[in-house]
């Protein structure tokens, strides 16, 4: 059956002795939650938003904060599945339709988006979704006439998806057109499908421990990482809630994250400045490592994180809010680490609307501001120190490209290649440069959903004048 995109039928006429409220149907159970969810899928897609805000339980959008807990956690596995995989819930919904829906009709496609997600990949009865999807569609001036076409295209997704889920998945790639592009020129045809497969799947949660990695890894249910840190496929509860935290004990950071601290090499007694430091997983690991650490960040809000992590910790660190491009310190430091602000494509797998919400003009914005901090953070490195830059972007642009161009123009700075040991566990990241490149597809474990890390990019340079 293929239904037509303009068969929408008229609203039904309310029966005698109907309630006089104007939206009856919002009492249905679960409506609600629909409609925050298509509300901000639109919000990411056309507009641009980051999800991360959209859902923050203090500051969110008032429609995702006026959920009970239930239906805010649903929102967000519906959200992420429908981003996790758009392209393949499209072109199923597109195979129902005799030809595409118009292109003004975007709050038609979220609510079929919305509903789609949960039929094809959560743990929802189809007959509800559908059900819901229909009431959201009546109940939406843009969308009330289109009931009938919701209701048809649904019921047909639902029941040919046993085989068609497949074939779809197969011949689909979730991401934008000039991403998935992008990782081809950069990584190859082979790579880049693996980095994509990899961006379908949750992902895991990474700790770093302050000690005996195999005693937490018991303790929270999970594995010991070839890195040192422990990962935990799925979390029961919140994170406030588990054993070790209240301690300070260890802290939540991915595996890839974890490796640019480690770079700067023994740092014990050693003045080591953190730029742009929060939330402060980097800064942990380096005053828990004996350095006198200065964390900066221009962020008054992501530095009061900081601050209650290293309460929680008992890290002793000072923190300093300036912006780096004017902060003047009384003195040069041993070594400097600049973890700049990117385009987080490396993070696709925590927060699949980051292609969604970038572009290829992003990325080169995001890369000039690269390499202005990088400039002015080389500044900072007494001679004979040491720089680490890196970023979780999986864009050359924002990596390889911002080190050739720095080494390029500053006479004062050579490159300190990683050598194996400098990075215990993941010597296979180590480029041909002495640079470190994880990606997504890294780390093929025993099963894809404690696999892979986060891309990120990270060079150490010396200052030799």
């Amino acid at each position: 059956m293929v239904v037509r995109a303009g068969d929408g039928r008229k609203p039904a006429t309310p029966n005698r002795g109907r309630s006089t409220r104007a939206n009856p149907e919002d009492d249905a159970p679960g409506l609600q939650a629909r409609k925050t969810a298509a509300r901000l899928l639109a919000a990411v897609i056309d507009k641009k938003t980051p999800l991360d805000g959209l859902t923050d339980n203090e500051h969110g959008h008032p429609q995702y904060l006026a959920l009970e807990a239930r239906d805010r956690a649903l929102v967000r596995a519906i959200l992420a599945t429908a981003l996790r995989y758009r392209n393949t819930i499209a072109a199923l919904i597109g195979s129902r339709l005799d030809r595409p829906l118009p292109a003004n009709a975007t709050a038609l496609a979220h609510v079929l988006h919305v509903a789609a997600a949960q039929i094809l990949f959560l743990d929802i009865p189809d007959s509800a979704a559908v059900n819901l999807a229909v009431l959201h569609a009546k109940d939406d001036p843009r969308t009330a006439r289109f009931s009938g076409l919701v209701n048809g295209v649904l019921r047909e997704v639902a029941r040919r998806k046993d085989r068609s889920l497949p074939a779809a998945l197969a011949t689909n790639r979730d991401a934008p057109a000039w991403f998935a592009e992008r990782l081809e020129a950069a990584y190859g045809a082979e790579a880049a499908s693996a980095i994509l497969a990899m961006h379908r799947i949750e992902a895991p949660t990474d700790f770093t421990v302050r000690s005996d990695p195999q005693e937490w890894a018991e303790k929270l249910g999970g594995i010991v990482l070839p890195t040192g840190g422990v990962r935990v496929t799925s979390l029961d509860g919140a994170v406030a809630d588990m054993p070790g935290y209240a301690e300070g004990a260890w802290w939540v950071q991915d595996a890839a994250a974890s490796l640019p601290a480690r770079m700067l090499g023994d740092v014990r007694g050693l003045r080591v400045a953190d730029l742009c430091a929060a939330p402060g997983g980097k800064t942990a690991q380096l005053a828990g490592a004996g350095a006198s650490v200065t964390a900066v960040d221009v962020s008054a809000s992501r530095l009061r994180r900081l601050r209650q992590n290293m309460e929680r910790l008992g890290l002793d660190v000072d923190i300093v809010e300036a912006d780096l491009m004017t902060w003047e310190p009384s003195s040069l430091f041993d070594a400097v680490l600049l973890d700049a602000p990117c385009s987080s494509t490396g993070t696709v797998r925590r927060h699949p609307d980051v292609v969604w919400t970038k572009s290829p003009q992003d990325i080169e914005k995001l890369a000039g501001v690269q390499a202005r901090l990088l400039s002015r953070a080389a500044l900072l490195v007494r001679p004979g120190g040491r720089l680490v830059f890196s970023n979780c972007s999986l864009d050359p642009a924002e990596g390889e490209a911002v080190i050739a161009a720095f080494l390029a123009e500053s006479a004062g700075y050579e490159r300190d290649p990683l050598k194996p040991d400098d990075v215990p566990g993941a010597e296979d990241f180590i480029n041909e440069r002495g640079e470190l490149r994880t990606t997504p597809a890294g780390f093929s474990l025993d099963d894809p959903r404690i696999s892979g890390l986060d891309g990120f990019f990270a060079a150490r340079l010396r200052r030799i004048s």
